[in-house]
């Protein structure tokens, strides 16, 4: 009897029906779609969880709020080495104290690790970043981390000693203008592929 699986589960199979409709009336059936590996990098910090989301309206969230921190980190990237280079001219008479560029520094560390999760998790909910952009991420967070163990040395002659940190955050405040000219880029870019259709909101 081929129709006998019916009588025995008829309210289980319409569940399933009506969770089928759902999903593909809202436009979600990536859910059915099985899921990109997530990495080791996700593994490491976020552990076996799935971190892919399966409503459209819900992974263009995720790409806001990773816009919305590259946006503020940006400003953050241009301030902070602004600031520590005019307390140097104005305030500690050319020479930087340890501790605040290696506060800096740890910023570094936590911006770079922040994004990188995010890229990751956007590459998990089908964005098309591209591996050397989340890699070159990698590669600034061991630079962090590596800048971390640098010994800042003070007086005397601490201008001439400290000329490398000084390259360092000038080269920062320039890094800070190109993030957030590309920022702005990228964000038009992506409201206009919304504009287009290209992406639902």
């Amino acid at each position: 009897m081929p129709f006998a699986f019916l009588g025995s589960e008829p309210h289980m199979l319409e569940e399933d029906l009506q969770k089928a409709r759902c999903i593909i009336a809202d436009g979600d059936a990536s859910s059915f779609l099985p899921s990109k590996p997530q990495g080791r990098f996700l593994k490491m910090f976020l552990g076996p969880i799935n971190v892919r989301a399966s409503r459209k309206d819900v992974q263009f969230k995720v790409k806001e709020e990773y816009n919305s921190y590259r946006d503020r980190t940006a400003l953050l990237f241009l301030f902070f080495p602004s600031v520590l280079l005019c307390l140097r001219s104005w305030v500690w008479n050319g020479c930087l104290p340890t501790f605040p560029v290696q506060l800096y520094q740890a910023w570094l560390l936590f911006l770079y690790t922040g994004l990188t999760l995010r890229e990751n998790i956007l590459r998990a909910n089908g964005s098309d970043i591209r591996s050397w952009w989340i890699n070159h991420h990698y590669y600034a967070m061991i630079l962090a981390l590596v800048s971390l163990t640098w010994e800042i040395k003070g007086q005397p002659n601490c201008a001439q000693k400290q000329r490398g940190v000084q390259l360092f955050l000038q080269w920062a405040m320039m890094q800070g203008v190109a993030m957030l000219l590309q920022n702005r880029y990228q964000r038009q870019r992506l409201y206009t592929r919304i504009a287009l259709g290209k992406v639902t909101s």
